[in-house]
């Protein structure tokens, strides 16, 4: 059967986007993905209702483009838009840091979301609602040395989703926020190859919230940050 709604997924073709990916797809949905290097199609499990777009998020025209992608069959409109592009670089603290490093944070973890709602949204409105749902972290509320500009940069993804909820409740997007632990993902697996795995949040467990919130089940939530933890 055919999917009667879409969904954008930025950041599709990494270790936690595979899992939303699959999810969504297993959920009956069609399902965009925009990718930049080639490498990333190495990752990418090609499926029935999936389909890939080459766009650079941190452009406006490229988001446009991929926006336009997934909002573009009338059989299947955009119901959904889940960001999460985004990074971590651990640094100095504040004091030996340097101005660069701290924007360069700001820029790869609120850029894209910002862009990609903002592109998103008239589509969502058009089709009589739908959801949003961005990555924080729990570093956002409980910081640890080093991550000044990561910290501040996820708890500014918590607080734009909040603000996108109340300015677009009454058009029927709802917007959430995720606050995970640790992600059990390769990349995190080889930077921190000392830790204790089975207490990272799996994927999985990520993609069934979003899989939720997603849904005409999850209608009833907006505005929230959502922890969503390890056994850490």
């Amino acid at each position: 059967m055919s999917a009667d709604r879409s969904a954008l997924v930025t950041g599709g073709t990494g270790g936690l986007g595979a899992a939303v990916v699959r999810r969504l797809l297993d959920d009956g949905w069609r399902v965009v993905v925009p990718w930049v290097a080639e490498r990333e199609l190495e990752r990418v499990e090609r499926r029935d209702g999936l389909e890939l777009v080459q766009a650079d998020l941190f452009e406006p025209d490229a988001v446009a483009t991929a926006v336009a992608l997934a909002a573009g069959r009338a059989e299947a409109p955009l119901r959904a838009v889940v960001n999460l592009v985004g990074g971590f670089q651990q640094g100095a603290r504040v004091a030996e840091a340097p101005i660069e490093q701290f924007e360069a944070q700001l820029r790869l973890n609120l850029r894209p979301t910002y862009l990609v709602t903002q592109a998103a949204l008239p589509h969502l409105v058009a089709a009589g609602g739908g959801a949003i749902v961005c990555v924080g972290t729990r570093a956002a509320l409980q910081p640890f040395p080093g991550a000044a500009g990561y910290v501040t940069a996820k708890a500014g993804v918590i607080a734009f989703a909040q603000a996108v909820a109340v300015e677009y409740r009454d058009e029927g997007v709802r917007c959430n926020a995720l606050l995970p632990s640790v992600i059990d993902t390769p990349a995190n697996r080889a930077a921190m190859p000392s830790a204790d795995f089975a207490k990272w949040v799996a994927p999985q467990q990520l993609a069934a919230t979003i899989a939720f919130l997603c849904s005409d089940e999850g209608a009833a939530t907006s505005g929230a940050a959502i922890p969503v933890y390890g056994r850490a």
